[in-house]
């Protein structure tokens, strides 16, 4: 049942219009007093509210605005006279769905709700299922729409609610910082500390100090008590990356914190309980760190409760203009438009081979916004590393058989690289006998880009 505002400070229309609203099952809060039915409007959820134009101390515009910051997609239809029609158009230029013009039958109003109503069911559907695309495709700062990262956003969605260790395994740059972050914002943990530490980049030493605190006097340096990551993460989430670079040592005393939830701190002779949840990461290949003895098994089942894999960017190049374009919006500022590709430019970036993955497409695109000087971001624009590898194809055969004589003639001259790219084309659509996927693979670009260009070179008529 839907629920209807309706204001005006002519009581006998209010009553004239309520009355056989209510009778077709609407359910209609009515009132006089427009600063009295302000009010009303963040508390009651209203589908579409009615309302005089042209009212004391509150005017239909100013409850337009009001219903609009607390929904927008409520619909709102003003009632006005003839001498205030053009504020009513203006009024749907800020967003009302329709006026009418008093006085108007029953039947006309019924109407004019209706589709109002339609409209408003029509642009919750549109939200809902935006919504669902994001939460398909992004989870918290993962971004995704391969199967393989699909899966992951399952496995966080299961894992995150549980105090379970988690052990995230990936390549460099995969994104497994974020996916420790995401498991703790989706666990009853979320409103307490998630604290990180790099165990690759500390010595030994310095490595069990910034963990488990240390005592003023310890060793060397030691000036004053210091608590360390455990306790200063206690009831949230410590997150170990590069767990796999530990030493034999150390991997014992994180054995003992996750077996029996205490820690001691370096020179200390008192153990304290802490309450972390561990999640830890690598890109090591644990297993066969394990057979060379040198990371412990006991410690790799303690970690590995959960185990979530990160696929390499080249494995889910599919997600690559997703990922672009939601660094674009990242790195663009608020105030500028959301700069477009060159149409080499996506082929290039699908084409490379990603080794440093997510953060070193993060940084490409980063570079690229900085450095262009247009709207749309150009070849010059990217890494050599990546441009470096970007040519047009080898020249198919030059004298194909049945070739005409004007491609003959373009081929034994020197040609701009436009006119080059126009022959090629042409000599692959040739080859592939006017069969544009064939033709798209022989020059190793994408269909979507061969199509551009035919369109770019006028040759569409020659294989449409």
């Amino acid at each position: 049942m839907s629920r209807i505002l309706m204001v005006d400070d002519d009581v006998d229309l209010l009553n004239l219009v309520s009355i056989p609203l209510r009778s077709q099952g609407f359910e209609v809060d009515s009132f006089d007093d427009p600063l009295e039915a302000e009010g009303k409007i963040p508390h009651r959820a209203y589908d579409l509210i009615l309302t005089d134009l042209e009212m004391p101390e509150r005017n239909g515009l100013d409850l337009l605005k009001l219903a609009k910051e607390v929904d927008p997609s409520t619909c709102v239809i003003l009632l006005t006279g003839h001498a205030a029609v053009d504020t009513a158009v203006e009024a749907m230029k800020m967003g009302a769905f329709d006026y009418l013009k008093k006085p108007f039958p029953n039947k006309e109003l019924l109407a004019v709700i209706e589709k109002g109503l339609r409209q408003r069911e029509l642009e919750q559907e549109n939200r809902r299922l935006r919504s669902e695309l994001r939460e398909k495709y992004h989870f918290e700062n993962l971004v995704g729409n391969a199967a393989s990262m699909q899966k992951v956003f399952r496995m966080i969605e299961r894992a995150g609610p549980t105090d379970s260790t988690v052990l995230i395994l990936g390549e460099s740059g995969t994104g497994k910082e974020l996916a420790a972050r995401a498991i703790h914002e989706t666990s009853n943990r979320a409103h307490r500390r998630f604290l990180k530490v790099n165990c690759s980049a500390l010595t030994d030493s310095l490595l069990e100090s910034e963990l488990f605190g240390h005592i003023k006097g310890s060793f060397t340096g030691a000036a004053a008590d210091k608590r360390g990551l455990f306790e200063a993460a206690n009831g949230g989430t410590l997150f170990l990356d590069e767990v796999g670079d530990t030493s034999p040592a150390l991997q014992a005393k994180l054995l003992r914190v996750l077996q029996e939830g205490e820690i001691r701190p370096v020179g200390g002779t008192e153990d304290k309980s802490v309450d972390v949840r561990v999640i830890a990461a690598t890109n090591r290949d644990l297993k066969g760190r394990i057979s060379e003895e040198l990371f412990r098994e006991d410690l790799y089942f303690r970690l590995n409760v959960v185990s979530i894999s990160l696929p390499p960017l080249r494995e889910r190049k599919d997600d690559i203009p997703l990922l672009i374009h939601h660094f674009l919006q990242k790195k663009t500022a608020e105030s500028e438009s959301i700069p477009t590709l060159g149409l080499e430019v996506q082929d290039a970036l699908l084409n490379y081979s990603w080794p440093g993955n997510i953060r070193e497409l993060e940084n490409v695109i980063e570079r690229a916004t900085v450095l262009r000087e247009a709207e749309t971001i150009e070849l010059r624009d990217l890494p050599h590393e990546i441009t470096g590898g970007v040519s047009l194809q080898p020249t198919l055969r030059a004298k194909q058989e049945g070739e005409s004589p004007a491609l003959q003639e373009s081929t034994d001259k020197i040609l701009s690289l436009q006119e080059m790219e126009r022959v090629q084309i042409l000599q692959a659509l040739k080859a592939a006998q006017g069969h544009r996927e064939k033709a798209a693979n022989l020059l190793g670009i994408t269909r979507r880009t061969l199509y551009q260009k035919i369109k770019r070179y006028g040759i569409q008529e020659e294989y449409s």
